[in-house]
């Protein structure tokens, strides 16, 4: 046995005590990272490594055993309880005597490994609602029309009226696009599984289209479903000579899937969000036969975004007609530069505070707590007093309001990070390819 092999060994009996540790400790989610953490290990020495088949046969028990603990784990947690049809299949499968190769058993082991990491990606504690998104109406109604109405009334999408099967939201960074995925995990009443480029990828060969098949499979088996991609252009660019093969592979994998040839895609939705829709593979552009561009907030979408990023219980004296001119001042801002800008207004008071050296006592306008505060002032105003921030009791501060000035300043420092030529690109492929969603 190689060092290398012997790494990869230690590797995976290091993850499984760690993750015995977590479980004798009850932090159930560590453990079953861990657990699974240890199987891939264990199944890449199999598969990769020259090892005795006295070892092999170690190697399959543990790696059995760890995925069983994993089920029995999951089906602790009351509010995503996993299903056992993967233990079904494999008892059935062990009736009919399937498990006559090693090579049947090992991949076995492999697809239940993945089935369980995709699992873990489904979404079921998401707050966030359509009400919470400002503007954006007609993606909003898009949505609801490819991903709430088919639920709710299924007898209106049968014969040639079907569901979208795939929806692609595109335009600037920090416009809401997943931020209305996270809205519909909420809204709908489908299984939402969110995962990225890196949850299908992998180093090892052949893992990454293995990746891409089990994804829709659990899609499949829990159907209605919708598939959430972020960030699709690292995943399905285009298609080039110079890619590598398994990079191609993967590409050709995710088209099968999405094609549904075969098999049955009438209950799945992939929703996929991308910044450079023009780097998208040209088929699998067309595989999502809606795409709405989420472009930059209008001015009265930014009055919105200025109100509710400074938050309703933020202490501020910024007045209703102020909002109009922040939210002038603020062209070609996205809504996460909004909410930058806001963050910083809001520790301008703090870092006044912290240069003050005269204060004075107020009346606590709450109820709770002391009867009065203290508050920065001049060193001229009635009732001041030269001391420092450190000198006071936390309880018996203040907190200082946002002002006007701080969130001009704060636009004056904070820039937009979307520049006129973007936009320009994303014009032209709305124009040629997509539809506003504004």
């Amino acid at each position: 046995m190689t060092s290398n092999l012997t790494d990869v060994i230690q590797k995976g009996i290091q993850s499984a005590e760690q993750a015995a540790i977590y479980d004798k400790e009850h932090k159930y989610e560590a453990a079953i990272q861990g657990y699974m953490t240890a199987v891939e290990w264990f199944l890449h020495a199999i598969k990769y490594g020259t090892v005795s088949e006295h070892t092999k046969i170690q190697i399959r028990a543990k790696a059995k055993s760890y995925i069983q603990r994993v089920e029995e784990l999951k089906n602790l947690f009351k509010n995503g309880p996993v299903k056992q049809k993967a233990i079904a299949d494999d008892a059935s499968d062990r009736r009919n005597g399937r498990y006559d190769r090693d090579e049947d058993e090992s991949d076995d082991l492999d697809r239940r490994r993945m089935m369980h990491k995709f699992q873990g990606a489904i979404v079921v504690d998401s707050k966030i609602t359509f009400a919470d998104v400002v503007g954006l109406e007609q993606a909003k109604e898009a949505l609801k029309e490819a991903v709430i109405l088919p639920v709710k009334f299924p007898q209106l999408f049968q014969g040639k009226r079907k569901p979208w099967a795939g929806i692609l939201l595109y335009g600037p960074p920090g416009t809401g696009k997943s931020y209305l995925a996270k809205a519909i995990a909420t809204e709908c009443k489908s299984t939402f599984i969110s995962v990225s480029s890196s949850d299908l990828l992998s180093k090892w060969l052949g893992e990454s289209e293995k990746g891409v098949k089990c994804l829709f499979e659990v899609a499949r088996e829990r159907q209605p479903c919708i598939v959430f991609i972020d960030e699709i252009d690292a995943l399905c660019g285009q298609r080039n000579d110079t890619e590598s093969e398994s990079s191609r592979r993967v590409k050709t994998e995710f088209l099968v899937q999405m094609q549904g040839v075969g098999t049955d895609n009438s209950g799945v939705l992939v929703l996929a969000a991308t910044n450079i829709p023009w780097a998208l593979d040209t088929a699998i552009r067309r595989r999502f036969e809606k795409r709405i561009y989420i472009p930059l907030p209008e001015v009265h979408e930014r009055v919105g975004m200025f109100k509710v990023h400074l938050g309703s219980g933020a202490n501020h004296s910024v007045r209703e007609d102020e909002w109009m001119q922040l939210a002038q001042r603020a062209d070609h801002y996205s809504g996460a530069d909004i909410g930058v800008v806001c963050r910083e207004a809001l520790l301008r008071p703090i870092r006044r505070l912290s240069s003050a050296t005269h204060f004075k006592r107020i009346q606590n306008p709450n109820k709770n707590g002391p009867r009065q505060l203290w508050i920065s002032c001049s060193p001229g105003d009635a009732g001041a007093k030269e001391m420092t921030l450190e000198e006071i009791n936390s309880e018996e501060l203040c907190d200082p309001p946002v002002l006007m000035s701080d969130m001009l300043a704060a636009l004056s420092t904070q820039k937009a990070t979307v520049r006129e030529a973007d936009l320009s690109r994303y014009k032209q492929f709305t124009e040629e390819f997509g539809q506003d969603g504004s």
